[in-house]
């Protein structure tokens, strides 16, 4: 389980004491600069990551919390994982495969007994032939601008090989097989190699936006409206539609889709936490969403993450 990143602790205060008069008084000058050193090494990793484009990530789920790295690229530039493997060994996308058989065309023969008739069905068979070319170029054009389109937006992907998240449960280990060299779909960046180089242990200290409490969710959900935690949601939901993406899940894409009872969720718990008149009519839209429903779907959201998922220890 994740700690929770969401609750605050209240710390009673104390009166200051004086300091007992056979101990002396330190001045600021020798007084530890843990804190400082600290606060230098946090910027170095950060320097890091952001030189080279790729974020540490933390992730917890039910059987465990484990680093992972993640990066933002434009889709042309990516190869996507590989989920053959992963698919053949799942047994039920085995069961769902079935064999399809060939249908056989009829072909219709056409017997023309006059040659004015033979003369007007090839002219209209040319003139319909030419409407399907232009049709087809016009098509390609669209096709080709949506594809540029879509090479042009930036997509996730994270430390995989195979459509399986690549999981740590120490820094210690995350920076072991970074620098093993061993095969995954980060290692098609441009940035890698040199992030293998100069990667260490300490670097691996995610940002509170990147520490994901999967494990949270669905407990959250079940406790009804009033106990939901917008920001843990709503960050759950990023963080599931980037695994989604990255590791070819359509199932997990279809359950957050826009229109989704899911993505409905999302976008009113947005409104709440903008406020204001949004926000009001947030309030009353979450009334209408079933916590049982929501909780369901978001067990079954975080089962199929879990599924795609190499522990690395």
């Amino acid at each position: 389980m994740g700690n929770p990143k969401h609750t605050e602790v209240s710390v009673a205060r104390q009166s200051p004491q004086r300091p007992d008069a056979d101990e002396p008084e330190l001045d600021d000058a020798d007084a530890p600069a843990e804190s400082g050193t600290a606060s230098v090494s946090t910027e170095a990793a950060r320097a890091l990551w952001d030189e080279l484009r790729i974020d540490p990530v933390e992730i917890a789920l039910p059987a465990g919390t484990g680093y992972t790295l993640r990066a933002y690229r434009p889709a042309r530039e990516l190869t996507p994982t590989d989920v053959a493997e992963r698919d053949q060994d799942d047994p039920f996308l085995a069961r769902r495969q079935v064999t399809q058989e060939d249908e056989d065309d009829d072909d219709e023969a056409v017997v023309i007994l006059d040659d004015d008739v033979a003369q007007e069905f090839a002219e209209s068979d040319e003139e319909e032939a030419k409407g399907r070319r232009r049709d087809a170029t016009d098509d390609e054009d669209a096709d080709d601008k949506d594809e540029d389109e879509a090479g042009d937006e930036e997509v996730p992907v994270f430390l995989s090989h195979r459509g399986k998240l690549l999981l740590f449960r120490t820094p210690e280990s995350l920076v072991s097989f970074v620098r093993s060299g061993a095969p995954n779909d980060l290692s098609q960046l441009d940035s890698w190699n040199e992030l293998s180089e100069r990667v260490e242990p300490a670097d691996i200290a995610p940002l509170d936006e990147d520490v994901y409490e999967l494990d949270l969710v669905v407990e959250n959900l079940r406790g009804g409206h009033d106990s939901w935690d917008p920001t843990l949601l709503i960050e759950a939901g990023e963080v599931a539609r980037d695994l989604a993406y990255a590791l070819r899940l359509p199932a997990v894409l279809d359950m957050l889709s826009a229109g989704s009872s899911l993505d409905n969720l999302d976008e009113a718990l947005r409104a709440t936490v903008d406020g204001g008149v949004g926000g009001f009519f947030g309030r009353r839209r979450l009334k209408k969403i079933g916590a049982q429903t929501a909780s369901l779907g978001w067990r079954t959201i975080v089962g199929k993450i879990s599924a795609v998922v190499d522990w690395r220890d």
